[in-house]
């Protein structure tokens, strides 16, 4: 099977790579259009794929294409692609563009979205895929396959995409933002900079660890190590004082409200 990419961005190398690593396919299988020839050039170098001359090129040369531009590029790329993605199937990972919008640009394709996160850097993204009634099994396997190389894929309603979006679409960035704080607090605190880094990175890792391996609830965990009269409640009761909880909770709805205006709702 032969897969282009509309778009050479850091998120479609990261699911080429993953794609490659996984046995997918090979670069040979690979192509990528990008308005911007030093992002198709990075792809390129990145996966050994083919630099295709046009996005009508890329979609008439493969069965499967993944739309992975800037939201405001999405309409302008399928209209380049036009009648080549005919029958074919289009995976968008696209925010705010709904599978309505897609298949009113996309020229009879099969349409698939997909949010992932950042983390297919590294073989870990937290994927969301919306499919709908009319979607082929053998289509909805070719998708998790794609993204299953790069993390972990969980079936959505496509009407829950926008909340997606905010929670683990942009969550990485809360993660590395609180990754920072933790570090600049024990920069503050006394601790070298690299070391109170790496203690904050693997802090994060492995409580992220314990939930998903022992199933508890957060909540559960967290009183497990807090102590009466101890370090980590007054730890907390800044934390809460501070609102924190709350501004992640704003912070995921604003993201995920962002997501609907971008989509037109």
């Amino acid at each position: 099977m032969k897969y282009t990419f509309l778009g050479g961005g850091k998120m479609a190398q990261a699911l080429a790579q993953g794609m490659l690593r996984a046995k997918v396919c090979g670069a040979e299988d690979i192509g990528v259009a990008d308005r911007v020839p030093a992002g198709a050039q990075s792809f390129a170098s990145a996966t050994a794929g083919r630099v295709m001359e046009s996005n009508a090129a890329a979609a008439e040369a493969a069965e499967v294409v993944l739309l992975c531009v800037k939201p405001g590029d999405a309409a302008l790329a399928l209209e380049e692609a036009g009648a080549a993605l005919k029958d074919k199937l289009l995976i968008s990972i696209v925010s705010g563009l709904t599978s309505a919008s897609l298949r009113g640009l996309a020229y009879g394709a099969r349409v698939i979205r997909v949010m992932p996160n950042t983390a297919a850097l590294v073989g870990m993204s937290a994927t969301a895929m919306a499919v709908n009634s009319e979607t082929a099994e053998a289509d909805v396997q070719v998708a998790k396959t794609i993204f299953g190389a790069v993390g972990e894929v969980y079936s959505v309603d496509e009407s829950l995409l926008d909340a997606v979006t905010g929670l683990s679409g942009s969550g990485p960035a809360y993660v590395y933002l609180m990754i920072e704080a933790l570090s600049d607090g024990g920069v503050a605190a006394g601790l070298p900079r690299a070391l109170a880094q790496d203690l904050a990175v693997q802090t994060v890792r492995g409580a992220a660890a314990t939930v998903a391996v022992t199933g508890e609830h957060p909540a559960i965990l967290r009183e497990m190590v807090t102590s009466p009269g101890g370090t980590t409640i007054a730890a907390l009761s800044v934390l809460e004082k501070a609102a924190v909880r709350s501004a992640f909770i704003d912070a995921v709805k604003a993201a995920a409200a962002r997501s609907r205006e971008l989509s037109g709702d």
